[in-house]
């Protein structure tokens, strides 16, 4: 069996995914999928308009089927789908009933290994159950954790005696590896429908496929724990906070100095009073390289810093500052270029005292920071990263990045944001 191209229409619109579909088509896609996301959003009629727009493709209508094999895995065949998805997780009756319902049809039955236990014995089984395909896969929230399929794919393979499948944040830049260790059916999502150029992302999988080449990828392969940093530095906060499903940022806090310059490193945390400037420059000392200090001085009005130890700062190697509080010098930190977020500017500080102190959890504009949280601020506002979340923040704010970045292509072709996004028709019902 020559290497297929499918191409997973993961979206929430219809006409959206019709148009990417004629792209990817001309790029050399050889399936198409009708995503969950689709086929939840649009029923059965997302896989009747593919297979009607597309009729000498195969159609594969991914209903992550769990139970009532046979009576899903008729809808779809009946509204046109070639291949139909059950879970390999779901029970032994309703794999057969799936395949049954199938054979009715002329369709297929393809088990996806979907957080299965043990994909390599499941695969001999659900072989045995009548599937004509298995498929290795690792989910998009999964992905945002950094997994992938390769350790699967080579276990599933050597005990299927089907063609086997694999999806999972799949790029040009890594497709060659998963043919070499046998996958026959390549599934690509994010890749293509998220590209700016559709066909060329499209050929440029087809190529690699096919010459078993690395091809850069205009969308990006998921980042790990290493590469953080370098994922955080290419979004806006803006992109943060829709992949922390619309969290505030820190609330009244403004970059007051070497704005357009962007901050991104872990915190390093203050508790002080309005005034009392001694921890806050105690804190240069202590604080790490590429670390972010941030003081909660109880939003006074006097300030705890300026630009001596913004000075300070700088030489030492500390990113930035936030400041939940008051900050002097302005211009003058403006001019060594260091970046300074804060809620007040003031010209009177106060005395260094000694109060509070270092290295514990406080809050700074109304938003909880613990030591080693990730600060990321630019002229949009500070957005605060748990720690514990943040190589799957990372992550999730690249995928609205690149998604946004796929919107913005397809207003440049004369339609509207309301008209690419559909708003009326999603619009919450009262």
């Amino acid at each position: 069996m020559t290497v297929k191209l499918q191409v997973a229409l993961d979206l929430m619109n219809l006409e959206r995914a019709i148009r990417i579909a004629r792209e990817a088509v001309k790029g050399g896609a050889d399936w198409l999928e009708a995503g969950t996301p689709l086929i939840k959003a649009e029923g059965m009629e997302a896989v009747r308009r593919l297979k009607k727009e597309f009729p000498d493709k195969i159609i594969v209508a991914d209903m992550k089927t769990m139970d009532v094999g046979g009576v899903e895995v008729e809808m779809a065949a009946k509204a046109g789908a070639d291949i139909i998805g059950v879970l390999g997780a779901a029970d032994d009756e309703t794999i057969k009933e799936g395949v049954k319902a199938a054979h009715n049809y002329d369709a297929e039955v393809i088990t996806d290994m979907l957080r299965v236990e043990e994909p390599a014995k499941r695969t001999r089984e659900v072989c045995k159950l009548g599937a004509k395909y298995v498929g290795v896969h690792v989910g998009v929230d999964s992905q945002m954790r950094g997994e992938d399929p390769l350790n699967m794919l080579e276990n599933v393979v050597k005990a299927s005696t089907v063609p086997v499948s694999v999806a999972g944040g799949i790029t040009s830049n890594t497709v060659s590896q998963l043919v070499e260790k046998g996958a026959e059916i390549i599934v690509v999502g994010g890749a293509i429908i998220k590209a700016k150029d559709v066909t060329k992302a499209t050929a440029d999988l087809k190529k690699a496929i096919e010459e078993g080449v690395n091809i850069e990828s205009e969308v990006s392969r998921k980042y790990t724990t290493d590469e953080i940093k370098d994922a955080f530095e290419k979004v806006s906060t803006a992109n943060i906070s829709d992949a922390m499903h619309r969290a505030p940022c820190m609330q009244g806090i403004k970059q007051l100095t070497a704005k357009g310059m962007k901050v991104v490193g872990p915190a390093f945390t203050v508790r002080t009073v309005d005034g009392d400037w001694a921890k806050p420059v105690e804190a240069i000392e202590k604080a790490s390289e590429e670390e972010v200090i941030v003081v909660d001085a109880g939003g006074g009005t006097t300030a705890v810093w300026g630009e001596l130890a913004s000075h300070s700062c700088k030489m030492k190697g500390v990113l930035g500052i936030v400041i939940d509080g008051a900050v002097r010098d302005v211009d003058g930190i403006d001019e060594i270029g260091f970046p300074v977020f804060a809620r007040h500017k003031a010209s009177n500080a106060g005395d260094p005292k000694g109060y509070g102190g270092l290295g514990s959890k406080i809050k700074c504009g109304n938003v909880e920071v613990s030591p080693g949280d990730w600060i990321i601020g630019d002229t949009n506002g500070v957005m605060v990263v748990p720690k514990e979340e943040a190589l799957m923040i990372a992550n999730r704010s690249m995928d609205v990045m690149e998604k946004e970045n796929r919107i913005r292509e397809e207003i440049k072709e004369g339609r509207t944001l309301s008209v690419v996004m559909e708003l009326e028709k999603w619009e919450k019902v009262e």
